[in-house]
């Protein structure tokens, strides 16, 4: 789904204002294997975006973003000297650190690193950082918050059957703090993308990104078979889908965005 058609629907039908671009930088068939085709990927998204006036966020989508920095710092220099020069570009640096890894120690200096290296080439263009465990722990990067960069977000992901009012205490700590935040990955089902789908606890969540004006992005454009994805298998990948085509994940999706 990696298609121009499939973000002009999104732009058209779904009402949608963003998308994000997931860049596998991790494991088999990712950027570390391929990063010819994958950026063949990347630049597709990002040109129908621009085209139909979306934002696109680019998502280096690792769990251990740290320990390829230099890969990284590659992969978003070359972005900024293709993009940086329009607003459309949102970068994020680092998907979801894992749970045993440290804020201060560890996805600081990597933050610090990749964001000096796009801040020499694109001065203002708006950056995303992971928060530790998978991208939930928002209070801690609350009270250690990056310096010396400007026009930084802070990434929130939650998953409406697992992730409920104690995760939300922690962004509204964030948030009462200053802390910018954006919700760059959610899901209505649990939190390893196949589990039941939770329309209430999906509609306080929302509810929730609504009083605090936080963008948001549902995982995910995929007709894979687990709930999480928006589309049932073989969906055209070029889309112009029908209710039909979409999973009931995939039509409350669309339903909470074409109405936001």
């Amino acid at each position: 789904y990696y298609t121009a058609g499939a973000v002009e629907t999104f732009a058209k039908d779904w009402n949608a204002g963003i998308i994000r671009i997931a860049m596998g930088a991790e494991g088999n068939g990712s950027y570390l294997e391929d990063p010819g085709g994958n950026s063949d990927r990347v630049v597709t998204l990002i040109d129908a975006a621009i085209a139909n006036g979306l934002y696109v966020i680019v998502d280096w989508h690792s769990h251990r973003a740290e320990k390829d920095v230099d890969v990284a710092v590659s992969f978003f220099k070359a972005l900024a000297e293709a993009y940086g020069d329009t607003p459309n570009l949102i970068y994020e640096i680092y998907n979801e650190p894992l749970d045993t890894t440290d804020w201060a120690k560890t996805i600081k200096p990597y933050a610090n690193t990749v964001i000096s290296a796009i801040r020499e080439i694109d001065p203002d263009n708006l950056i995303i950082v992971g928060t530790p465990s998978w991208a939930q722990r928002v209070d801690v990067a609350a009270d250690n918050p990056l310096t010396g960069h400007s026009n930084i977000l802070y990434a929130l992901h939650f998953y409406a059957a697992t992730h409920k009012d104690e995760l939300r205490r922690k962004a509204d700590y964030a948030i009462k703090t200053g802390l910018p935040l954006i919700i760059s990955e959610w899901g209505t089902v649990t939190y390893n993308g196949d589990g039941y789908m939770d329309e209430k606890s999906t509609r306080e969540w929302m509810a929730f990104a609504k009083k605090h004006h936080l963008t948001h992005l549902n995982w995910a454009v995929s007709d894979k078979n687990e709930t999480a994805s928006m589309l049932r298998p073989k969906a055209n990948p070029n889309g112009g889908w029908t209710t039909e085509d979409l999973t009931p994940s995939g039509r409350l999706a669309r339903d909470i965005i074409r109405d936001w």
